[in-house]
């Protein structure tokens, strides 16, 4: 037997004994000294039972919350004694250990082998279904930290002006030619309103705006060439210029043109899918006003 088999081995029948006699604090170190000695002379690495063994006993109470949690139709005292401990000791491994020394699918075969060994004959299948259930919430959750974490945040403005009796939005062209909103990154400190208002200066030439509402959130997936695919989330705005602003647009390689256009105008314009909502919204909100 494999010796790191064999120490999961002697963790689960020193937990099983320990668990058998009341979970006595005092009592689990003799055990686990008693066990070493009758089921593990010679074993290399007796750190890694007291190892299994502590992180079990110190994280009880939220190991057993936890099974309790995944198997809702199983009270904790009516699992058996070793299908119980087995997930305790597959649990802690999950949570507790260094992925780099026991990785996930590792921790749940191992327990699975121990549960066959020294379960009944639907054991293996209780504690795989249970530890495969948490694993695939600890996965959901990485994954949506993972997100948070690489997701770009910008604020967008649609920007309008009185014309006469009717409204105008201020549209920026791109490099591929399509008519789309100003927005960038937020710089340190600043907040959404502070970074559309500095965007919306910098890529239109505009200033003196008024923020009338905040639009909504949009999500969509940018490729870079050095970054490779980055997800975006932009918060957009609805600014008002004086009625007789001037655009000027930024001189950078992003953006070739900006103007005023008439909302029956915008229609036809080649916009990007994600920013062809806001403009309607605004163009909705716009025509509310003249009625």
């Amino acid at each position: 037997m494999a010796s790191r088999h064999l120490s999961r081995s002697i963790a689960m029948q020193s937990l099983f004994e320990w668990d058998f006699y009341g979970k006595e604090p005092e009592s689990i170190d003799r055990i686990i000294e008693q066990n070493l000695k009758e089921f593990g002379p010679g074993l290399e690495n007796q750190d890694f039972v007291w190892q299994l063994v502590k992180n079990v006993t110190d994280h009880l109470a939220e190991i057993d919350k936890i099974i309790v949690e995944s198997a809702p139709e199983w009270p904790l005292e009516q699992i058996t004694m070793v299908d119980r401990n087995v997930l305790r000791i597959g649990l802690s491994e999950l949570l507790y250990s260094k992925r780099e020394e026991v990785p996930p699918k590792v921790a749940i075969n191992e327990a699975i082998e121990l549960a066959k060994s020294f379960g009944g004959e639907s054991s293996g299948k209780f504690v795989n279904g249970v530890l495969g259930t948490v694993y695939k919430e600890i996965e959901k959750i990485e994954e949506e930290e993972t997100d948070k974490s690489s997701v770009e945040f910008l604020s967008g403005g649609a920007v309008f002006r009185k014309h006469g009796d009717d409204f105008q939005i201020a549209l920026l062209k791109d490099v591929f030619e399509r008519w789309t909103l100003p927005k960038g990154h937020a710089e340190k400190d600043e907040t959404p309103e502070q970074t559309v208002l500095r965007e919306v200066k910098e890529e239109l030439g505009l200033d003196n705006l008024k923020i009338i509402k905040k639009l909504g959130e949009r999500e969509y997936i940018a490729h870079e060439p050095e970054k490779g695919a980055v997800k975006r989330k932009v918060i957009d705005f609805l600014l008002e210029a004086p009625e007789n602003s001037e655009l000027k647009a930024e001189q950078s390689s992003g953006i070739k043109d900006a103007k005023w256009f008439n909302l029956n105008e915008i229609s036809e314009l080649k916009q990007y899918h994600q920013v062809k909502p806001v403009i309607e919204a605004v163009i909705v909100f716009l025509k509310q006003q003249e009625k």
